[in-house]
């Protein structure tokens, strides 16, 4: 399958009894550190804290009743599991979401607490992957892919419609890419209500599959060594690579250190917790300014899951830096 606006719009419908548009706002002191005109929406907002909970509810609705009763399986270190294991309750659906052996316990207590099983195994994301693969074979349970599953994109489309119908003049949205879900629908939508809206991905230097996908145009498998969760993914996916090919305008990358500065900088200027994916886009447009100056940009917060070592790194060293007080 493949993605278009209409698949989007009646994902919306499906989730206006779950879902509220979340907020979409500006604040001074980020235009000055940035030289652009910036909206940040807030998906940090979102039930679960982050945006993925629209493609988990998505899904979930679309599915059979007795598909539902066969439950699903999925592989996770985090917020996709939390997705799952969310719209999974509200459906009354059996889930399962494998996670590695090194995610660290609060992620882990997040999916349970909404009623989900979490599963440890293997020590990285494709152990993970393979171990969810085998259990479904052997239950007959669902098989979801974080990034080549139709319905998760169409849900997270959702919030590309709520920024443009605002915003129709906007003249970039900034997407952090880990599968590549969020741009990808972003890219559907805006191809279709705002052509002229360049949409922009940008990913952890460290962990950089899905850029040198699509800068090659083929499925790519690279080190997988950020720290940030949300980006740590150590290759391509298909269905998101193929929608962002001919349409994504340009893909960016950014250190760890520099989402790090770009989450200080939410946290001090536009009230705002978030974990390292969700300040990577804001890290792109800090560090990247030759792209962005002068622009009306929206950025996406896509999540506030900070785990204790992202919460602590924003007292360290560099807190004081000059990108803050510009």
């Amino acid at each position: 399958m493949e993605l278009t606006l209409a698949d989007v719009r009646a994902a919306r419908s499906l989730l206006a009894d779950h879902l509220p548009p979340t907020p979409i706002w500006s604040y001074p002191l980020v235009d000055r550190a940035t030289g652009a005109t910036v909206l940040i929406k807030h998906e940090n907002a979102q039930p679960v804290g982050a945006f993925k909970v629209r493609g988990g509810l998505t899904l979930l609705s679309r599915m059979t009743e007795a598909e539902r009763g066969q439950g699903v399986v999925t592989y996770s270190t985090g917020n996709h599991a939390q997705s799952m294991a969310y719209a999974s309750r509200v459906f009354g659906v059996d889930c399962t979401v494998v996670m590695p052996t090194g995610t660290p316990r609060a992620k882990v207590e997040a999916v349970e607490g909404w009623s989900a099983t979490a599963l440890l195994s293997g020590d990285s994301l494709g152990a993970a992957e393979r171990h969810a693969g085998k259990l479904a074979a052997e239950t007959g349970a669902r098989l979801i892919s974080p990034g080549d599953t139709p319905e998760l994109l169409a849900g997270v489309g959702t919030l590309y419609l709520e920024i443009l119908e605002a915003h129709p003049d906007l003249d970039a949205i900034v997407v952090p890419v880990g599968s590549g879900t969020g741009a990808a629908a972003a890219c559907v939508v805006a191809e279709a209500l705002a052509p002229h809206c360049a949409v922009i991905g940008v990913q952890s230097s460290a962990s950089p599959a899905a850029h040198d996908s699509w800068r090659s145009g083929t499925l790519a498998e690279r080190p997988n060594r950020t720290a940030v969760a949300g980006l740590a993914t150590g290759r391509g996916y298909a269905l998101p690579q193929r929608l962002m090919a001919g349409r994504l305008r340009d893909f960016l990358l950014v250190t760890d250190e520099q989402i790090t500065e770009a989450r200080r900088l939410l946290s001090t200027a536009a009230h705002t917790q978030a974990e390292g994916a969700g300040a990577a886009a804001l890290a792109a447009v800090m560090t990247h300014q030759e792209h962005f100056a002068g622009r009306r940009v929206a950025v996406i917060c896509t999540g506030a899951n900070a785990d204790m070592s992202e919460l602590s790194a924003l007292t360290e060293e560099g807190a004081g830096s000059p990108a803050m007080h510009r």
